[in-house]
């Protein structure tokens, strides 16, 4: 399926509220925090200690879409002989939060940040996550900064991370920064993560790496309240802004793989038959993929812009479903890759939105500092993978259902309209399939007895959409 991008928006109709608030209690999603959780976050601000190192002189920068408060990360870059040195600070989650105490229980029962319309579901008490523990600008934070070497072609060739204490110098949201890009009125850091990106893209290229750059279904509403949905790519400053966070991600894996503890996010290499399966898709879509050219290649050359190729990316996400974590001590793991990044990588960069992040941060930290590991990191990796694992589960049916919720509340004054879309599967069997229309940007089930062909433009009616449970159904009759 497409992504998803889910803003919190002020007005949201009484029906939606109604969908959401169901679809929270049927996946077991906490409303508000405890007092007494609230209350130990009061205090854990209150009595924070900075770290001694001082970096505030460094000029850290943050890049977020627009409006965001809970800030992760803070980059600077600069050249260093013919290669770069990246710094990267991540919020020091730790700093903040005692092992085994309120907020440290309740983020085990979170795990991560969910987002929806009417409400942001944080992990940790907005008092830090949007406040004291975020990289907001020119304030003083306690960070664990990430320092990366890398040579002319963007490879790394030494990095350590450490606790400092630093100060973000400016809050750039995406549309900014390559705005700022395009009309060649970038200071220095961003021209330089401009020049840095697309190294890291190409090293992504030459390891056989894979980006989909599928087209996100972005929930908007017009300044007269009108709701819509609408496809969004991304802007190419996102994907060099992500090759930060993967490099870091990258490095990080490899210094707990060479340490023998660690956690890492994992996806097992495709199976010769969903290969297979998708050179059958792409043969129903039009799509010549000829068998020389391997399943990456193959990606890179579709066209999130071109309705066919987009609905070809979409059939692609089936191959990352099998995306897990995998926690070791004593020894690394024999299947360590992450097969879309072809490499080994961990989850390190969003403290404030992930709870795996502060562990795999922590075990770095220690590493680089020739320290033990602290036992309250050791004792909850066994576990963490099915926290982590079950989490996501929950998080995309979220996600998922949170967009069919709203598909069902912007169709159901049309029932009984024709619209035309693509089919991007077909279940011969039960003569079903999906579609994808346009505008609304809309994936739904449609029906059509013998009718249904994969990669057709097809006309189909809009039977029903069912605003309690977010189900919208189209037909193709004879005729």
């Amino acid at each position: 399926m497409p992504g998803r991008t889910i803003a919190f928006l002020d007005r949201v109709p009484a029906a939606l509220r109604q969908g959401i608030a169901q679809l929270r209690e049927s996946l077991g999603v906490p409303d508000d925090f405890d007092g007494s959780v609230i209350a130990a976050a009061e205090a854990a601000v209150a009595g924070v200690r900075l770290p001694d190192r001082d970096l505030t002189d460094v000029p850290f920068v943050t890049i977020d879409p627009e409006g965001s408060m809970d800030l992760d990360q803070a980059l600077q870059i600069e050249r260093d002989g013919d290669g770069y040195l990246v710094r990267y600070a991540i919020a020091d989650v730790a700093a903040f939060v005692a092992p085994g105490g309120a907020i440290d229980v309740e983020c085990h029962q979170r795990v991560e940040t969910l987002y929806a319309p009417t409400q942001r579901t944080p992990l940790h008490p907005e008092v830090l996550s949007e406040a004291a523990a975020s990289l907001l600008p020119d304030v003083v934070r306690p960070a664990l900064v990430w320092e990366i070497r890398l040579d002319a072609a963007g490879a790394p060739t030494a990095a350590s991370v450490a606790r400092a204490r630093v100060q973000s110098r400016r809050r750039h949201s995406y549309g900014e920064v390559q705005r700022l890009l395009d009309a060649g009125q970038a200071e220095e850091v961003l021209v330089l993560l401009a020049e840095v990106g697309r190294l890291r893209e190409a090293a992504e290229v030459a390891r056989g790496g894979i980006n989909l750059g599928v087209p996100e279904q972005e929930v908007c509403v017009a300044a007269d309240g009108t709701w819509t949905l609408e496809y969004r790519t991304t802007l190419p400053c996102e994907g060099w802004n992500a090759q930060i966070s993967l490099l870091t991600g990258m490095v990080a894996a490899r210094m707990m793989l060479d340490a023998g503890v660690g956690i890492l996010r994992t996806l097992p290499p495709a199976e010769d038959h969903a290969i297979e399966r998708l050179r059958r898709t792409a043969q129903g879509l039009g799509i010549s993929w000829p068998r020389r050219v391997g399943y990456p290649d193959f990606v890179r050359g579709l066209d999130a812009a071109v309705p066919r190729e987009a609905a070809m990316l979409n059939a692609c996400t089936t191959l990352f479903r099998g995306a897990g974590y995998d926690s070791f001590t004593g020894g690394a793991p024999r299947d360590a890759d992450h097969a879309a990044i072809a490499a080994p990588y961990a989850h390190v960069t969003a403290p404030l939105r992930r709870l795996v992040d502060r562990y795999a941060g922590e075990i770095c930290v220690a590493l680089c500092a020739g320290e033990p590991v602290p036992d309250w990191v050791l004792t909850a990796l066994e576990a963490l993978p099915s926290e982590l694992e079950g989490s996501s589960r929950r998080a995309g049916r979220y996600e998922r259902g949170i967009v069919d919720l709203v598909e069902a509340m912007l169709l159901a004054p049309r029932i009984g309209q024709e619209f035309t879309g693509l089919l991007i599967d077909v279940d011969p069997d039960r003569h079903a399939g999906r579609l994808q229309l346009a505008d609304p940007a809309v994936e739904a089930r449609v029906k059509g007895g013998r009718r249904l062909r994969l990669g057709t433009e097809i006309t189909a009616t809009l039977v029903a959409a069912d605003l309690v449970n977010g189900r919208v159904d189209f037909r193709v009759f004879a005729g």
